[in-house]
C-alpha cells in the first residue's frame, strides 16, 4: 500500500513537471515580457531598471556614436549590438517572471470557471425560494442547497446534512459530510452538494469569500516580499551600486592613463559585474514557491508564510480531526467468560444494523470481516432504539421479546443487575484494558446477559507514523494536543509516531506551548481544524487551518490544507526549505559568474593599452570586442537557461545544514564559475567571424 501511494505521488508530480509552461502560457508570458518594459514597473527591481537604463543609453550612443567623444571602427554598430544584447537581458528577466505569474493565472482561472454563472435558491422569512445570481447575495442571507446544486458563497450550515463534494477546490477530496453545529457546519463557496440538502447562512460579503481570496492569492495580486527576499534585495541593490560607483570611477581614470574606453563596453562591464543573473529571478522563485504549494492543494495566505515554513522547529498537532479521523470505530470483539465469540460479534451487528452512526458502522463491517451469520434482511422490519444520553444505549427489540442492547459500561451493567441477572467477573478488566488503550467500551447484552466488550478505537490516519519519522529527520519536533486524559494520550502518540503530548489540553495551553517555543528562539507551526483551534492557530509562526473545519479556523490561519490532512506540513516544510535553498544556490551562481565574466572582459579592456594585461585572458578570446560580446550574450541567455530551476526548485533531500551548504557551494558556486568559462568560450568562438566581418575595435 505504502509503494503504491509512493508510485501514485511520483506519477502526480512528473505531470505536474509535464506542464510546467502551456502554449497558451507561453504566449502570454511573452506579451507580459513586453509590457513589464515600462520604467514604472522595472523601477521595482533596481538591479534590471540598471540594465534597462544601459539599454536606453546604448540606443542612444547608436545614433549619437561620438557623443561623449568615443572612436572606434564601426562605432555605431558596436553600440547597436549592446543595446540590443541589454533589451533582450532585461526581456528574458520579464519573462522569468511572466511565467511564474502566468502558472498562478492559468490556476486562478480553473477556480474561475467553478464560480462563474452560479446561482442561489434565496430563502425569504417565509421559507419561499427566489432564484438569483450568486453575485448578488449578502452576509446574513439564507439559501437552500440540493442534490446537484453549486454552494454560492462560503457559510455556515443552519439545517439539514448532506454529503459535500469539494474536488472543484481540493482537486482529490472524497466528498464529506456537512451538518449544523460542531467542526463540520463550515462550507466553501464552489462546492457541490451530492446527496441531501442543506440550509446556509452566508457569512461574507461578495468578494471576501475563501475562493475569491485563492483568485487573488494564486494571481499573486497579494503576494508581498519575504523578510528574506528583502534582504537579499537589499544586498543586491547595494552590489549593484558599489559596481556603479566603480565604473564611475573607471572612466575618468582611463583617460588619464591613456586607456580610451567607450561608454557602451564600461556599460557592458557594469551589466556583467552586477548580479543581473539572480536580479531576474529573485520575483519568479518568490512566485513559484507559492506556486508549488497551490499544487499540493494548500493555499498560502502570503508567501512569508512559505517561507518561514523552511526554518519551522516545532510542530503542534490538535489530535481529534487531524492526527486521528475523529470518529471512535470498531477494532475488536473480546468475549466475556462462558460467552462465545461469535455469539458476541453476531448481536454486535444484529443491533448496529440500523445504526446509522460511524461507530454502528464500523462494527457491522468489522463484524463482516470477522464472520458473522447474521443477514441484515432478516432484521429489516425490526424496530432500532436509538442512543440517548439518557439511556447511554441502544439496540434492537426481536419480535420473539428478546431484548439486545449496547452501550456503556455502566449503563448495561445497571440495565441487567435491574433485570436480575449476573455481573461477568472479568467484564471489568476488559473494560478497564480498553480504557487503559486510550479506547472507548462498549458492552453488549441479551435480555440480562452480558456476551461482552466492543472495543471502539479512535483510529489514527494512516501513514502519520512514517511521515512525522520524516519531520524529525529534518529536525522538526511534533507535539499532539488532545482534551484526553493522559493514559489515552499517550497510546495515540505512540502510536502516531509523535514526539511529545499535551493531555487535558485546552485552548490556552496550545497557545502557552507555542509561546513557550517562541521564548526559545523557535518558529512553530500549528495545525488545527476547530474554533477552539483558532488562537493557536493565529498564535502560531505559520498556521495551517484544515478546510474541513471551522471558518474561524481557517481565518485565523495563514494557510489552509484543502486536502485536509496533516501531514501536508510535510510537504508544504520541504517546499519551505526548498525556496530558501533555491534563492541562496541561484544567488551564489550569480555571484560566482562574475568571477568568470572579470576575467573576459577587463583584459579586454585594458589589453590594448596594458599588453601585460594579456596574461590574465585565460579562456584565450579571440578579439577584445568578441570578448566583452560574448560575456554580454552569456550574461543574457543564462537567465532563461536557469527559469526550469526557478521555477521547480533546487532539489530538497534532508540532511545537516552544514552538509547541505557545502554541497550547494560546491555545486552552484563551482558550476557558476565553470559554466560561463564554458559558455563564453563557445561564443566567442560562434561570434569571432561575425565581428571580424563587421571589423569592429
Amino acid at each position: 500500500m505504502k509503494l503504491e501511494d509512493e508510485e501514485k505521488s511520483n506519477m502526480s508530480d512528473k505531470k505536474r513537471e509535464s506542464k510546467f509552461i502551456t502554449k497558451k502560457i507561453l504566449n502570454q508570458a511573452i506579451i507580459e515580457s513586453f509590457k513589464k518594459l515600462n520604467p514604472k514597473y522595472m523601477i521595482k527591481n533596481p538591479v534590471m531598471f540598471v540594465v534597462e537604463v544601459g539599454f536606453v543609453i546604448s540606443i542612444l550612443l547608436t545614433f549619437l556614436p561620438d557623443l561623449f567623444g568615443d572612436q572606434g571602427n564601426n562605432l555605431r554598430i558596436y553600440n547597436f549590438i549592446i543595446a540590443i544584447i541589454l533589451f533582450i537581458t532585461v526581456l528574458f528577466a520579464n519573462f522569468a517572471e511572466a511565467v511564474a505569474e502566468g502558472r498562478g493565472k492559468a490556476q486562478a482561472e480553473n477556480l474561475k470557471k467553478t464560480r462563474k454563472d452560479t446561482i442561489a435558491k434565496l430563502l425569504d422569512s417565509n421559507g419561499n425560494t427566489k432564484i438569483i445570481n450568486a453575485n448578488e447575495l449578502k452576509k446574513d442571507d439564507v439559501v437552500l442547497v440540493e442534490n446537484g446544486d453549486i454552494i454560492p458563497n462560503d457559510g455556515e450550515v443552519i439545517e439539514g446534512i448532506a454529503s459535500v463534494d469539494e474536488s472543484a477546490i481540493t482537486g482529490e477530496s472524497a466528498p464529506v459530510m456537512k451538518e449544523r453545529g460542531g467542526d463540520f457546519a463550515s462550507v466553501t463557496g464552489g462546492t457541490k452538494v451530492v446527496s441531501d440538502w442543506l440550509k446556509i447562512k452566508i457569512t461574507v460579503t461578495p468578494g471576501e469569500s475563501f475562493l475569491d481570496k485563492m483568485i487573488s492569492l494564486v494571481e499573486g495580486a497579494s503576494r508581498q516580499k519575504t523578510p528574506n527576499e528583502i534582504a537579499l534585495s537589499t544586498l543586491l541593490v547595494s552590489l549593484t551600486l558599489i559596481f556603479l560607483l566603480v565604473i564611475v570611477a573607471l572612466y575618468p581614470m582611463s583617460r588619464y592613463s591613456g586607456v580610451k574606453i567607450q561608454i557602451s563596453t564600461l556599460i557592458a562591464l557594469l551589466v556583467c559585474l552586477i548580479p543581473t543573473t539572480i536580479g531576474g529571478l529573485l520575483s519568479a522563485i518568490g512566485i513559484a514557491g507559492m506556486d508549488r504549494v497551490i499544487k499540493f492543494n494548500v493555499i498560502a495566505m502570503s508567501g512569508k508564510a512559505v517561507e518561514a515554513c523552511g526554518d519551522i522547529d516545532t510542530m503542534l498537532l490538535d489530535k481529534t480531526g487531524t492526527i486521528t479521523f475523529g470518529n471512535r470505530l470498531a477494532a475488536e470483539f473480546t468475549p466475556v467468560v462462558d460467552a462465545k465469540s461469535l455469539d458476541l460479534i453476531n448481536y454486535a451487528v444484529m443491533c448496529s444494523l440500523k445504526d446509522d452512526t460511524p461507530e454502528g458502522k464500523s462494527i457491522v463491517e468489522l463484524g463482516n470481516k470477522l464472520g458473522t451469520t447474521i443477514n441484515k434482511e432478516e432484521y429489516g422490519n425490526i424496530d432500532f432504539i436509538e442512543f440517548t444520553a439518557q439511556t447511554r444505549m441502544s439496540g434492537i427489540d426481536l419480535k420473539d421479546g428478546t431484548l439486545v442492547r449496547k452501550g456503556a459500561y455502566d449503563a448495561i451493567k445497571n440495565r441487567v443487575k435491574e433485570m436480575g441477572g449476573n455481573i461477568p467477573e472479568d467484564l471489568e478488566a476488559i473494560v478497564s484494558g480498553v480504557s487503559k488503550l486510550g479506547g472507548t467500551p462498549l458492552v453488549v447484552c441479551v435480555n440480562d446477559k452480558i456476551y461482552g466488550v466492543i472495543y471502539l478505537k479512535d483510529t489514527v490516519k494512516p501513514g502519520l507514523a512514517e511521515r512525522f519519522q520524516r519531520l524529525r529527520e529534518i529536525g522538526i519536533k511534533t507535539i499532539m494536543c488532545t482534551g484526553d486524559n493522559p493514559l489515552t494520550a499517550a497510546t495515540i502518540a505512540k502510536e502516531a509516531g509523535v514526539d511529545e503530548f499535551l493531555a487535558e489540553c485546552k485552548p490556552e495551553d496550545k497557545i502557552e506551548a507555542i509561546k513557550r517555543e517562541q521564548e526559545q528562539g523557535k518558529l512553530v507551526a500549528m495545525t488545527g481544524d476547530g474554533t477552539n483551534d483558532a488562537p493557536a492557530l493565529a498564535q502560531a509562526d505559520v498556521g495551517i487551518a484544515m478546510n474541513s473545519g471551522t471558518t474561524a479556523a481557517k481565518e485565523a490561519a495563514n494557510m489552509v490544507d484543502l486536502d485536509s490532512d496533516p501531514t501536508k506540513i510535510l510537504e508544504v516544510v520541504e517546499i519551505g526549505k526548498q525556496l530558501l535553498i533555491t534563492r541562496g544556490a541561484l544567488t551564489t551562481f550569480s555571484i560566482a559568474n562574475d568571477v568568470a565574466k572579470y576575467f573576459a572582459i577587463i583584459p579586454a579592456i585594458f589589453t590594448v593599452a596594458i599588453s601585460e594585461m594579456q596574461v590574465m585572458n585565460v579562456m584565450g578570446l579571440s578579439t577584445p570586442y568578441s570578448a566583452i560580446l560574448s560575456a554580454l550574450i552569456f550574461n543574457a541567455i543564462i537567465i532563461p537557461l536557469l527559469i526550469p530551476i526557478a521555477m521547480k526548485g533546487v532539489k530538497y533531500k534532508p540532511m545537516k545544514s552544514e552538509t547541505m551548504l557545502l554541497r550547494n557551494m560546491l555545486l552552484f558556486g563551482g558550476g557558476g564559475i565553470l559554466v560561463p568559462f564554458i559558455g563564453i568560450k563557445i561564443i566567442d568562438m560562434l561570434i569571432t567571424p561575425l565581428v571580424r566581418i563587421l571589423n569592429l575595435g
